[in-house]
């Protein structure tokens, strides 16, 4: 597809959407518009807002506008990164600055090969040492402060969104230069553009630079294929998220989590699998709709989910769930630990310490921890009975009744796991297991499922789109393609009036934006 024709093309679009989203600004005079631009903490711009969604279509023109200069075209998308960064977290968007400066020329001080370790312990103590203090500070110092029996106020720290995310990509790249695996980016724009990219910039997928560093100065070139592609995995991001995910967790998960002694046992366990289900189509919706940004954008970015609902195994839920973190805990955590090449102990030893890395990674709290260790635990068990005990190969997978019985098991020990990541301490976990098997009313289930029936349809909605084959997503997506602009205009306009339908007054975060 030629870049003019994409162009106006676009402005088409445009107006499909305007009646839409102008409500957004309709009547507001200079000094509202003004103020709806500048940061404000319960307006951030989300994929999902009416906001990003006009202000994206703006953005699209303009980048097509600039396709045949490349660095004005990469100095746009990097400026309106920072941008869409200050918009989340006012001006903390100059750590992410300060970040990328010194991880840039650090990357260059270790290419030239002297003294590397020096220079790779230098930017780890940065990079790690900015979100020790942003993240972790409370958590440790309160900790200290209660082994010696004194009495600790926490700080008042503000946790820049996304720096978990920024500070894993740019470790990687310095450690990819340190392991010769690529080599230095010559221009800072360049590595500006990689680090800011604003559709992975929040909450991943944490891009790698051996990946994403060929595309940057690519000629500018979407296919139909891309942009079809592009539409489709924004249309399931929005509809995961502000329909599904929003939904069920405003009128159903958060009253359980919230009040857990007013609901039976049955009601519980039916919040848990409700919370399974919010925090995957919440995180995996923000990686769709990432996804099929950059795709507009003329880039490709990795996956990051894969059905992980239907995991038969521990081990298979961590290849299918936040591929790009799990994936970065192995090659920079568990191989650098040794990984499998220093006996079968010592294999189980790193499995602990990554996956407790993992849940440390995920939140300054105790449990958060116990959440990594309870993972770690399970892929280690999993590990022995599959590898050892059975002599299974690696890549072994159950089938037929087995498989049913493995993926009914994995959900449900998943469920259980998320009460460590959902509960804000041991005692809320303790309660809500209390009720889920002292107050077990199967009687009342009834009821509940005609209360509530939306929510479970949602459910079972999404549960049941696990199991629908690639083939279909592949021709949803050739359909979108033979439609052109014009079908991809209709499918997002009724995909907007969906949410605007089942939508709250308030704008609800992404789930990992807090971490």
């Amino acid at each position: 597809m030629e870049i003019n024709i994409l162009l106006s093309q676009l402005m088409v679009l445009l107006e499909n959407f305007t009646h839409n989203i102008e409500s957004y600004f309709l009547g507001l005079d200079f000094l509202k518009v003004v103020n709806v631009l500048l940061y404000n903490p319960r307006e951030p711009l989300l994929f999902s807002s009416g906001a990003f969604l006009f202000i994206f279509l703006i953005l699209m023109i303009g980048y097509y506008c600039l396709r045949n200069k490349v660095n004005g075209r990469i100095l746009f998308i990097t400026l309106f990164s920072y941008y869409f960064f200050y918009k989340s977290s006012s001006f903390y968007f100059l750590l992410l600055l300060i970040v990328t400066i010194s991880d840039f020329y650090i990357a260059q001080r270790v290419a030239k090969g002297k003294h590397p370790k020096l220079w790779l312990a230098f930017t780890l103590l940065i990079d790690l040492g900015l979100l020790a203090y942003f993240k972790y500070t409370n958590f440790f110092a309160g900790m200290v402060t209660q082994m010696i029996g004194g009495n600790f106020q926490p700080w008042d720290i503000f946790l820049p969104v996304g720096i978990s995310f920024y500070t894993f990509k740019t470790i990687s790249y310095v450690v990819d230069v340190y392991r010769k695996k690529t080599e230095p980016m010559e221009s800072l724009l360049d590595y500006a553009f990689y680090v800011s990219f604003f559709p992975t910039l929040l909450a991943g997928p944490i891009t790698r630079a051996t990946d994403f560093g060929p595309q940057i100065r690519k000629p500018l070139h979407i296919s139909p294929e891309m942009f079809a592609q592009g539409v489709f995995f924004i249309i399931i991001g929005l509809f995961k998220k502000a329909v599904i995910s929003d939904y069920i967790s405003q009128n159903f998960v958060d009253r359980i989590f919230d009040n857990p002694t007013l609901f039976s046992g049955g009601e519980v366990l039916l919040g848990l699998y409700g919370y399974c289900i919010q925090i995957y189509c919440d995180f995996s919706g923000y990686s769709d709709m990432a996804i099929g940004i950059a795709l507009l954008l003329g880039y490709k970015i990795p996956m990051n989910f894969n059905a992980p609902l239907t995991a038969d195994s521990m081990t298979d839920f961590w290849r299918r769930w936040h591929i790009s973190l799990s994936t970065w805990i192995r090659d920079y955590v568990y191989i650098s630990l040794g990984g499998n090449k220093k006996g079968t102990m010592r294999m189980y030893l790193n499995q602990m310490i990554a996956m407790t890395a993992c849940g440390l990674w995920h939140g300054a709290s105790f449990n958060f921890i116990v959440w990594g260790v309870l993972h770690g635990a399970l892929v280690c068990i999993h590990k022995f009975w599959s590898q050892t005990i059975m002599k299974h190969d690696r890549r072994y997978h159950p089938s037929g009744i087995r498989r049913f019985i493995s993926v009914f098991i994995t959900f449900h020990i998943l469920c259980f796991s998320w009460l460590f990541f959902r509960c804000k301490d041991f005692d809320a976990v303790w309660v809500m297991v209390k009720q889920l098997f002292t107050k077990f009313n199967p009687t009342i289930l009834p009821d509940v499922f005609m209360g509530y029936k939306y929510v479970f349809l949602l459910m079972i909605f999404a549960l049941l789109t696990h199991w629908i084959p690639d083939s279909w997503q592949n021709r949803c997506i050739r359909f979108f393609e033979r439609g052109g602009v014009l079908l991809s205009a209709i499918a997002i306009t009724v995909v907007i009036f969906i949410i605007m339908q089942v939508k709250s007054s308030d704008i609800q975060p992404f789930i990992y934006f807090q971490f």
